[in-house]
C-alpha cells in the first residue's frame, strides 16, 4: 500500500513539474520576451488549421463564441450597419466583443482575435458617436495636427465600444470627383494626402524614437490598430468608376498614388488594405508584384495586408466563379488576412487543400500568420484581450464634439461673398427681424454626415445624436430674430413673406462606394429649384453639403454668397461659427472645382487647367 502511495505521489509530482515546465517554456505568453521570440515560439506550436484560422476575418453576423473557438478565427468585423442592436449602447458593444473574445481565448493556444470596424470619420457605425467631417473636408484645413487629434479621438471612441482595429485612414488620391468614394480622399494632391497621414499616429500613437521603419505600432489601451487603404491607385480609375481600372505607367503610380504609403509605413501603420480596383488591367487583389514585391520587399512593410470585403471573390468575372482560384491568387500575391465576410467554410477548405497539395507553400502561410501575430503582440492583446467597460464614457465625449466643431469651421471654403466687391454678404448679422432657412439639408443629421454613417450608405433623417445646421442657426442668432424654416419654399411663399435674408442648405444625398459614382455631378432636385426660388427673391447664402465639387456655375449669378461645407458631420455649430462671424473663413480648396463635367478629369497642373474655382482657392472675410 505504501508503495502504491509513493508511486501515485511520484506521478503527481512529475505531472506538476511537467505543467510548470510547459508553462515556463511557453515564451509567447511572457511579455518580457522579445517580440521575435514570442512569435517564433507560438508559430512552432500552431497546426495548419490554427494558422489558417488566423488568416480569416468574418462579419459578426455569422460569428458566435463557438465559431471563434472551433475554427480558430483570427478576426471579426462589423461591416457598414452590422451592429449588435439598433441604437446599441457602448456597454452592449463591449459585452458582445468580449463574448466573442472569450471564444477565441478558450482555444488550445488562447490566441486573441482582433475586431475591426469602418471608423472612417469617427466611430461612424455607432449611434451617439461623434461624427467628424469626412476626409474631403479635412484636406481643406491643411492642418495635420488637427487631423492627428481627430485620429486620437476616434481611437478613444472605437475603444469605447470594445473594438481595437479601425479601417482608417483612406489615403487614396482622388483624381476624378465622379468617383463615389471621393469624399474619403483628403485631396487630389498627393502632398496633402501625405501630410494627412498624421491621422495614423493619432489612431495608433506616436512611434517610439527607437522604432524601426515598417514595424507596426499601437501605443496602449487608448489606441487602436490603423489601416491605410486602398492599396493602390483606387483614386485614379477611369472616369472615376468605383473598383475600375487605373491606367498609368509605373512612374505615374509611384508619383501620385503610392506616395502616401511611404509615409503610412514610416509612421508604423499596422495594416494595409488592398483595393478592389485594378492597375493596367490586373486586379490589385492578385497583384503579387505590388503586394509582395513592392510593398513588402521594397518598402519593408512588416504589418499585415488585408483584403477588402469579399475582395478576393471579385478576382474572377463573374464574381466567385472559381473561389479556389481566387484563394490561390490572392494568398499567393501576399494578402495575409482575408476579409471573407460570411462563407468561412469554403475558404478554410480551399486554402487547406491548396497547402496540402503544395500549390501554396507553407512558407507563404507562415509569413501571413507571423505578420498577423506581430500586430496582435504589438497591440498588447495577449496581456489585455478583454475590453474595459470604463472606456464607454468616451463615446460622444464633449471634448470630441468640440474638436469636430473646430474641424467643421476650419474646413469651410468661402467661394463667393457678394455680387460685387463692395457688397459682401458675410458675415451674417445675428440680430435682424426675420430670416428664412431653406433646403433639405438644413435640419437633417443624416444628410449632413453623408455615407458611412450608422449604415453603409448613410441615411437621410436625424439618425444619430448631433446638432443640425438649423438648430445651430436658432442657437446663434439673437433671441429677437425670428427664424422661419421652410424646406422647399415656393415662389408664392417667398412673395408672401418679407425676410431680411435667407440661408439655403442643400446638396447631395448620402451615398458610398459604387452607389455614389456619378457621371453628371448635379445637385439633385429640389435643391436647384430651391436655390433659384429663394435667391431670386431675397439676399441669400447657399451652404453646399457635398462629398465633392458639384455643378454650381448655372446658379452663381443669383447667389449672393456660396460656402462649401462638404460633409461636416454631427456638429452643425461649426458652420454657424463662421457664417455669423465668430470665426473667419480659413479653408482653401484641396480639390479643383470644375465648370462642367466635360472637363473631367481635371487636376491642378494639367495642361488645359480651366476651373471655376482653382485648387487652393478660398476667400476670407
Amino acid at each position: 500500500m505504501a508503495m502504491l502511495l509513493l508511486r501515485a505521489f511520484t506521478i503527481l509530482v512529475m505531472c506538476c513539474c511537467a505543467t510548470i515546465a510547459d508553462s515556463e517554456t511557453m515564451k509567447y505568453k511572457d511579455p518580457k520576451q522579445p517580440l521575435r521570440i514570442r512569435i517564433n515560439d507560438l508559430m512552432l506550436r500552431m497546426t495548419l488549421e490554427e494558422k489558417i484560422g488566423q488568416m480569416i476575418q468574418i462579419d459578426r453576423k455569422v460569428a458566435t463564441p463557438d465559431v471563434m473557438k472551433d475554427y480558430f478565427i483570427g478576426s471579426l468585423l462589423s461591416g457598414g450597419g452590422s451592429v449588435p442592436a439598433q441604437e446599441a449602447s457602448p456597454e452592449t458593444w463591449i459585452n458582445m466583443v468580449n463574448e466573442f473574445q472569450k471564444g477565441s481565448l478558450s482555444t488550445r493556444l488562447g490566441i486573441p482575435m482582433i475586431y475591426g470596424i469602418d471608423a472612417v470619420h469617427g466611430n461612424n457605425n455607432v449611434f451617439g458617436a461623434t461624427i467628424f467631417p469626412h476626409n474631403v473636408a479635412l484636406g481643406v484645413t491643411r492642418d495635420p495636427e488637427l487631423v492627428k487629434k481627430i485620429g486620437a479621438a476616434t481611437a478613444l471612441e472605437v475603444r469605447a465600444t470594445g473594438i481595437n482595429y479601425a479601417f482608417a485612414p483612406c489615403v487614396a488620391v482622388c483624381r476624378d470627383p465622379r468617383w463615389g468614394r471621393c469624399f474619403e480622399s483628403f485631396s487630389e494632391d498627393p502632398n496633402i494626402v501625405r501630410a494627412m497621414t498624421e491621422m495614423i499616429p493619432g489612431i495608433q500613437g506616436d512611434l517610439p524614437s527607437n522604432g524601426r521603419k515598417g514595424i507596426p505600432f499601437v501605443g496602449g489601451p487608448d489606441k487602436v490598430a490603423a489601416c491605410a487603404k486602398h492599396f493602390v491607385g483606387d483614386g485614379g480609375t477611369t472616369r472615376g468608376i468605383n473598383e475600375n481600372n487605373t491606367v498609368t505607367d509605373f512612374h505615374g503610380l509611384l508619383s501620385v498614388h503610392m506616395r502616401p504609403y511611404y509615409d503610412a509605413i514610416r509612421k508604423g501603420v499596422s495594416t494595409i488594405m488592398v483595393s478592389f480596383s485594378s492597375w493596367n488591367g490586373v486586379k490589385m487583389h492578385e497583384n503579387k508584384d505590388l503586394i509582395t514585391g513592392f510593398l513588402k520587399n521594397k518598402l519593408k512593410f512588416r504589418g499585415f495586408v488585408i483584403s477588402d470585403f469579399q475582395g478576393i471573390d471579385k478576382i474572377t468575372d463573374p464574381v466567385n466563379a472559381n473561389y479556389t482560384y481566387s484563394i490561390e491568387q490572392s494568398v499567393g500575391a501576399g494578402i495575409d488576412m482575408i476579409m471573407v465576410g460570411y462563407n468561412y467554410f469554403e475558404f478554410i477548405d480551399g486554402l487547406t487543400s491548396l497547402v496540402n497539395n503544395n500549390v501554396i507553400p507553407i512558407r507563404r502561410i507562415d509569413d501571413a500568420v507571423r505578420r498577423i501575430l506581430r500586430v496582435k503582440f504589438t497591440m498588447g492583446l495577449f496581456e489585455n484581450p478583454l475590453s474595459d467597460l470604463s472606456m464607454a464614457k468616451y463615446l460622444g465625449d464633449q471634448n470630441h464634439r468640440d474638436l469636430a466643431r473646430e474641424a467643421v469651421r476650419k474646413s469651410l471654403v468661402l467661394l463667393k461673398n457678394g455680387k460685387s466687391i463692395d457688397e459682401s454678404m458675410l458675415p451674417l448679422p445675428k440680430k435682424t427681424s426675420r430670416i428664412l432657412v431653406a433646403g433639405g439639408h438644413a435640419d437633417n443629421i443624416g444628410n449632413q454626415c453623408g455615407g458611412w454613417t450608422i449604415e453603409w450608405h448613410g441615411k437621410s433623417g436625424n439618425i444619430t445624436k448631433g446638432t443640425t445646421i438649423l438648430a445651430a442657426i436658432k442657437e446663434t442668432v439673437d433671441p429677437t430674430t425670428e427664424v422661419v424654416y421652410e424646406e422647399n419654399p415656393t415662389p408664392e411663399f417667398m412673395k408672401a413673406n418679407n425676410f431680411s435674408y435667407a440661408i439655403v442648405v442643400t446638396g447631395e444625398l448620402p451615398y458610398s462606394e459604387s452607389s455614389g459614382d456619378n457621371e453628371n455631378l448635379t445637385i439633385p432636385e429640389p435643391g436647384p429649384t430651391t436655390i433659384t426660388d429663394v435667391c431670386s427673391s431675397v439676399k441669400c447664402v447657399v451652404v453646399l453639403i457635398t462629398g465633392r465639387p458639384v455643378v454650381i456655375e448655372p446658379y452663381l449669378p443669383e447667389i449672393n454668397a456660396l460656402v462649401a461645407a462638404w460633409l461636416p458631420g454631427t456638429e452643425g455649430k461649426g458652420v454657424t461659427d463662421v457664417l455669423f462671424g465668430d470665426y473667419g473663413f480659413t479653408g482653401t480648396l484641396a480639390r479643383t472645382w470644375f465648370k462642367t463635367v466635360d472637363q473631367l478629369p481635371m487636376n491642378v497642373g494639367d495642361p488645359h487647367y480651366d476651373p471655376l474655382f482653382p485648387f487652393g482657392f478660398g476667400l476670407t472675410m
